[in-house]
């Protein structure tokens, strides 16, 4: 008889949870252990299984089983809400009420949305006599119980990151509900985790219209804004919220995070600097003064911010994370051993902990110590890359896709379509490849505005691509644009970048994730210019590695994945080559440290500018920079990079694997 059709015996974590629902905890413990042993790999199923062996061996009465369950997920799962939920009913079974107050605690605040915590946190409360917590738990109650129970549980998939199930009742209950702004807020959100940031602003955008004082929409609205740095529109948003509510410090924030954001460097600063004043122990606020001072060029003032914020929270990743990403900052051994300390504490947040595996792995490379440097690194990698969930074949198909609909007949039909302006100097390529120093060159020219990695390219694609992931009609749509609409996108984003430029007749995109747009880039502004900052595959993707991104950039968690995606985007500049030649200027970054005049020299020609010497005293220019190599590039060349992945090459061969002989053939060592 087949596990099919044998009632006893479990197919999957449906069957289980249909067991303890029976009450059969004993049977459900046992089919939970015969389903983990058969798989081959963890998945999302298997995190719910050993929830549910936990939750059976509470009920059955073998505390130590549910213990060893919840160790082995939450070494797994560190950050999944209702593991520290059920730890907290552990604990509480056992009477250890300190132990269980601080899991629901954790549990809320991983997902607020977990009912069941915040009564076990207002009955712990109510029975320690804190009168105050236990009132602020009931309101957390009283507030939830007014929820849809389909937004409760869209809301715990969200926080789970099931993205696709919450996502999926959500629009099922908008369909019904189309003016209900709560589930409005929560489909933005789970567009904001799967980077849609079109539609989030649109939906958020769409229910201030329907409620103009929900002030929790406004502040979604604004986050989503600074996350597409759209810093004029955020700075209208963060000024009308502290105009409502001048003393609220977060509203206040973040009026100096888009003050920073559209350049008003001193403006932001002094804003941060007075919240600090205000709140001196806010480690947050240090962080961002310290971001923003970075970005000015005040080296010295925001390596003090970055110090005073871990001083104040000693587990504060992001903190020793931002002294190290200044590329030439040196942690002194007691800072590597206080990180250290953190990084190996399993109640250090996950986050932290990536931050810290980062920085300690930047602190051992400049001590020397490679070997000890590449286990942080991969430590780091392999925590962040089970956040992300890089998918390797979506990539795949994106690049086969582009190669598919650019083709010189779709190129020719649009010829002399699109908008005729020159302005934009688009640099693209991977992160890490140079492209930093090839803007600094090009900004200190009189005639060129360095501006910031915007997001315009990307969000029109985006918005071609359709409403969800399911309607990817991007690029096949190409074909399809009339040459009106190609005119209009090109106006829009000359339109849309406008207020980060300054007044010369050139400014700089520097965007890298572009190169997945380079055929769209020549259909709506034929007349810009695309340069391909490259560097040798072995020394990008190990540098790639070794970057932790405050944002996107997924497949450089993993030396397969960065290789291949390497591999794949050398595919796709070779299609645009053979299909738009002379439209890329390719600039090697080793042949600018080697060579700084000449390829100095080639770049203003290919963008139409006379030769001016301050762009060989690149580093004399001053201008905010907000990418990891600000520092260096405020320096003379920076050589000390070309070689650097040498010390690292006995760890490297899956990334050697991974680009194949074919494009390591191509860059000789």
């Amino acid at each position: 008889m087949t596990a099919a059709s044998h009632p006893s015996i479990p197919r999957d974590s449906t069957d289980v949870r249909t067991m303890i629902q029976a009450g059969r905890f004993l049977d459900a413990a046992r089919a939970v252990r015969r389903l983990l042993a058969a798989k081959q790999q963890e998945t999302d199923d298997s995190r719910d299984l050993r929830y549910m062996l936990a939750v059976a061996c509470r009920y059955a009465g073998d505390l130590e089983g549910a213990s060893r369950a919840l160790d082995e997920l939450q070494q797994l799962s560190p950050e999944f809400p209702r593991a520290h939920q059920e730890r907290g009913h552990l604990e509480r079974r056992r009477g250890r009420l300190r132990q269980a107050l601080a899991a629901f605690e954790t549990a809320t605040r991983l997902d607020p949305a977990l009912v069941a915590s915040w009564r076990a946190l207002a009955e712990i409360h109510q029975q320690a006599g804190n009168a105050d917590a236990a009132k602020q738990a009931l309101n957390k109650l009283e507030k939830l119980s007014t929820w849809p129970p389909e937004l409760l549980s869209a809301t715990s998939l969200l926080n789970e990151d099931r993205l696709e199930q919450a996502e999926r009742i959500c629009r099922t209950f908008l369909k019904q509900y189309r003016a209900h702004v709560e589930g409005m807020r929560l489909l933005a959100e789970i567009a904001v985790r799967l980077r849609i940031l079109d539609d989030a602003e649109f939906l958020l955008e769409s229910a201030l219209e329907l409620e103009p004082d929900h002030v929790a929409a406004r502040v979604d609205y604004l986050n989503v804004l600074i996350r597409r740095t759209r810093f004029e529109a955020a700075h209208e948003q963060a000024s009308r919220l502290v105009e409502n509510d001048p003393d609220n410090s977060a509203f206040r924030t973040s009026l100096a995070t888009s003050l920073t954001g559209l350049g008003r460097y001193q403006d932001g600063i002094r804003l941060y600097q007075q919240l600090v004043q205000e709140q001196p122990r806010n480690a947050a606020l240090h962080l961002n003064l310290g971001h923003a001072l970075k970005t000015a060029g005040d080296f010295e003032a925001a390596v003090s911010s970055y110090r005073r914020a871990y001083e104040l929270r000693p587990d504060f990743g992001d903190a020793y994370w931002s002294l190290a990403n200044t590329k030439t900052y040196r942690f002194v051994p007691d800072e590597v051993a206080v990180m250290t300390q953190h990084e190996a504490d399993p109640g250090t947040r996950l986050d932290d902990r990536i931050h810290l595996c980062f920085a300690l792995g930047k602190a051992h490379e400049d001590a020397g110590d490679f070997a000890e440097s590449f286990r942080s690194y991969e430590r780091g990698n392999a925590l962040k890359q089970r956040e992300v969930r890089y998918q390797d074949a979506a990539t795949q198909n994106q690049i086969e896709a582009q190669i598919e609909a650019c083709t010189p007949e779709l190129l020719a039909a649009h010829d002399g379509c699109g908008h005729p302006a020159s302005d934009p100097i688009f640099i693209v390529g991977l992160p890490r490849a140079g492209s930093t120093l090839l803007e600094q060159i090009l900004a200190s020219h009189s005639m060129v505005d360095g501006t910031l990695e915007l997001h315009d390219i990307l969000a029109l694609a985006q918005r071609l691509r359709g409403s969800s992931r399911r309607d990817a009609c991007y690029p096949a749509i190409l074909r399809d644009l009339t040459p009106e609409q190609l005119q209009s996108f090109g106006e829009k984003y000359l339109a849309d970048t406008r207020v980060y430029r300054g007044q010369a007749p050139f400014f700089i995109d520097k965007m890298p994730n572009n190169f997945l747009h380079i055929g769209l880039i020549k259909l709506i502004l034929p007349n810009a210019k695309v340069i391909d900052a490259r560097r040798h595959p072995m020394a990008c993707c190990f540098s790639g590695f070794k970057q932790l991104f405050a944002e996107g950039q997924e497949f450089t968690y993993g030396l397969t994945e960065i290789g291949r995606y390497y591999k794949a985007y050398v595919r796709l500049m070779d299609h645009f080559d053979e299909v738009l030649p002379g439209f890329v200027l390719r600039v090697m970054h080793e042949d600018v440290v080697n060579d700084l005049e000449g390829q100095v020299r080639r770049l203003l020609d290919f963008c139409g500018l006379p030769f001016e010497e301050a762009c060989l005293e690149f580093h004399k220019t001053e201008r905010s920079i907000r990418t990891p190599s600000s520092e260096q590039v405020r320096q003379p060349i920076y050589r000390d990079s070309v070689e650097q992945w040498r010390h690292f090459e006995p760890f490297l061969e899956p990334l050697k694997q991974a680009l194949g002989p074919e494009v390591l053939a191509r860059y000789p060592c």
